[in-house]
């Protein structure tokens, strides 16, 4: 793959906290390797800021490497960027061309406040998981994993619906900031498992409540949060979402 570098114009979200205005500011960053990662070029920026006596864009990240989901910013009007199935800290510099003006941008998601600049807070997410993402297991030694016969079927379905690593992307692509991709992947890993029946029927409805509680939107089945979710959660787990709570409803 061929290397080379660029220059390039950032239009970055610069806001101080939740209850000040913020603004876009233009910065221009030079000769940056198309095979570094975005948030290594931020990384460059940040110096580059530093050097000037300018205060650094705050934006969140921890393991870079796709796994924790901190990584949040809405690039080009694409959360994430570009890629598909892919996280921030995953964008390399080589989706974009010398001379590009990239805009990045915050989570906008009311449920999402800005907490700095590209930071937001995601702890409304921590919140719906309390509410009822855990299973009752009892204490002593570990079970072995074979004691559970689990379909085949149902078991990928949980392992794929467990991909999801909360990073908000769901939110920020939907129209209504809806929080149901999430939700659902989070029921559906817990329902189709026979370690989740203690509190299936509760889950879902405590579940529920916490999220509306929290103020995200409803769904409307649009399907963006399915089309720019990096781990590519499918919409088919909102309908069981859906299923589960009537069944929870006729349980009560």
């Amino acid at each position: 793959m061929e290397h080379y570098n660029m220059n390039l114009n950032l239009k970055v979200w610069r806001q101080k906290n939740k209850n000040t205005k913020g603004t876009f500011k233009m910065y221009r960053v030079e000769n940056i390797s198309s095979e570094m990662s975005f948030l290594e070029m931020f990384d460059v920026l940040n110096e580059q800021l530093i050097k000037d006596g300018e205060s650094p864009v705050a934006f969140d990240h921890d393991c870079r490497e796709g796994i924790c989901g901190s990584c949040s910013m809405y690039i080009n009007g694409k959360p994430h960027g570009p890629w598909q199935a892919n996280t921030t800290c995953q964008l390399h510099m080589r989706a974009f061309k010398d001379g590009d003006t990239i805009v990045v941008e915050p989570w906008r998601a009311d449920a999402f406040p800005v907490i700095k600049d590209l930071m937001v807070d995601r702890s409304a997410f921590d919140r719906i998981i309390q509410a009822g993402g855990y299973i009752s297991v009892n204490t002593g030694n570990a079970v072995d994993g074979n004691t559970l016969p689990i379909e085949k079927q149902k078991a990928d379905d949980a392992f794929a619906a467990a991909m999801c690593i909360g990073c908000g992307a769901c939110v920020a692509a939907c129209k209504n900031s809806s929080a149901m991709l999430f939700l659902s992947a989070k029921v559906s890993h817990l329902a189709l498992l026979p370690q989740g029946a203690p509190e299936r029927t509760t889950r879902v409805q405590n579940m529920v409540a916490q999220m509306d509680k929290e103020g995200f939107g409803s769904c409307t089945n649009t399907g963006a949060c399915e089309a720019t979710c990096p781990k590519e959660i499918s919409i088919t787990n909102i309908a069981r979402l859906n299923s589960e709570y009537i069944a929870a409803s006729f349980a009560d």
